[in-house]
């Protein structure tokens, strides 16, 4: 099933990527290059995973709230690749928008599909109350309470040393809300009741923590070639294998790991099993 949804909304995002009027040369091919360039999909599989347990006959009602939050982690990834940010010149195995076109248009890339990702919200074909939520959700998390302020703290405190309660509370903010972000937005379309919202959300916490790890883990331990972006960069940066070693980032994930499934627990048990595949898929 997950193999189907996944399928059904890579054909969804390519036939309703920004459409862009004028004569710019490069503009528009430069705005859906990363988003076609693939990723793991993950914030929207998490959101339609969610709606596909609970509300399946809103599942494809649910696909441009889903292209949304990818267009909204699009347009982070463009702008943390910056030469003001992390300088980077691969992302998703493919040249950084910055080093293949120039900076401005890097910038405006990410400014698009920021706010291109709340109109594709605001049009979804859902109620009005649903549809304000889910704005709120995703600027609440997206934006400087979440995603934007974790990724200030980071480039602010770049080289120096965090205690380990400070680090993740940057990449709580920096990675997990958006991930948890995806989920409630599922439950919110699916109208659960809020101690179900409540629990899927510090699901997704922990999931997005556990998914941070992990990836400080693999800029540790693998090529470029094989994560499909730059790796081995991360000696200045505020990583967990930087604070704790390598040894122990990994007892930290397994932990971190086992923590998460008893967050599962909490969950309805369909939904529970479903998310649980995504979590295997990923970190075996």
């Amino acid at each position: 099933m997950q193999e189907k949804i996944l399928k059904e909304f890579e054909e969804y995002l390519e036939k309703n990527l920004p459409a862009i009027e004028g004569f710019h040369p490069h503009f528009q091919r430069a705005l859906g290059e990363i988003l076609l360039a693939g990723g793991k999909r993950f914030r929207p599989m998490l959101l339609l995973s969610v709606v596909d347990v609970c509300a399946p006959l809103l599942l494809r009602n649910s696909f441009p709230v889903a292209l949304g939050v990818e267009m909204l982690h699009t347009y982070s990834l463009i702008h943390d690749d910056l030469p003001a940010m992390d300088d980077a010149d691969l992302r998703r195995g493919h040249q950084t928008l910055h080093v293949e076109y120039n900076e401005v248009t890097a910038i405006l890339a990410g400014d698009a599909l920021n706010t291109d990702a709340f109109y594709m919200i605001a049009t979804a074909p859902l109620s009005d109350k649903t549809r304000v939520e889910l704005v709120k959700i995703l600027a609440q998390n997206g934006g400087s309470g979440g995603m934007v302020i974790g990724q200030a703290i980071d480039c602010e405190f770049e080289g120096q040393i965090l205690k380990q309660s400070q680090l993740e509370f940057l990449h709580l903010n920096k990675t997990a809300k958006l991930i948890a972000a995806s989920l409630l937005m599922g439950a919110v379309i699916c109208e659960l009741d809020e101690n179900s919202k409540d629990a899927i959300y510090s699901f997704g916490l922990k999931l997005g923590l556990l998914f941070q790890i992990q990836d400080d883990i693999i800029d540790a331990t693998q090529s470029k070639e094989e994560a499909g972006k730059p790796t081995g960069n991360d000696e200045q940066k505020n990583s967990f294998v930087n604070l704790l070693g390598l040894d122990e980032a990994l007892k930290y994930r397994d932990n971190a790991l086992e923590a998460l499934h008893a967050e599962l627990k909490k969950l309805d048990k369909k939904l529970a099993e479903r998310l649980n595949t995504i979590v295997k898929g990923y970190f075996g």
